[in-house]
């Protein structure tokens, strides 16, 4: 796997669900990279810290405007393993996020599915990239769940 691909970058995002799959959280992984770097990685942990607002998303957006000392991200690319909710989806667009990539689509709670116009009309979405590894392991976590 290429270095600064974007294969790369969702595998590491892909590494982050699979650490919440082992907490027993919906598994979703988020890294926000900024120029070839990754300057912050998260995944779900609304069971963990009680929130229902701490999706790998937000924490991750959190990190990198931490990180940067701005609230701004127009610079950084958000990879995540599953398509952002609605309120994920509103804090990259006041971010303004440069580049959003995500994996598996989410009929169910997917933005695409409420309006694309949720994101800034300046960030770029790309999808599909590890879809079926990140498909596999949230099937995998709700079917343990119904165990």
């Amino acid at each position: 796997m290429e270095l600064y691909s974007h294969e790369y970058f969702m595998n590491e995002a892909f590494k982050q669900a699979k650490i919440a799959f082992e907490e027993g959280e919906i598994p979703v992984g988020a890294v926000v990279v900024c120029n070839n770097r990754i300057i912050a990685r998260a995944y779900n942990q609304t069971e963990k810290l009680t929130d229902v607002t701490a999706h790998a998303e937000i924490l991750a957006i959190t990190a990198a405007s931490n990180y940067l000392g701005s609230k701004y991200l127009k610079e950084c690319k958000i990879y995540v393993t599953l398509e952002p909710c609605v309120m994920c989806a509103g804090a990259m667009y006041w971010a303004q996020l440069g580049e959003i990539y995500f994996a598996a689509e989410d009929p169910a709670r997917g933005f695409s599915r409420i309006e694309t116009a949720l994101l800034h009309p300046k960030t770029k979405v790309s999808k599909g990239f590890m879809a079926d590894q990140s498909n596999r392991l949230i099937l995998d976590f709700f079917k343990e769940l119904r165990k």
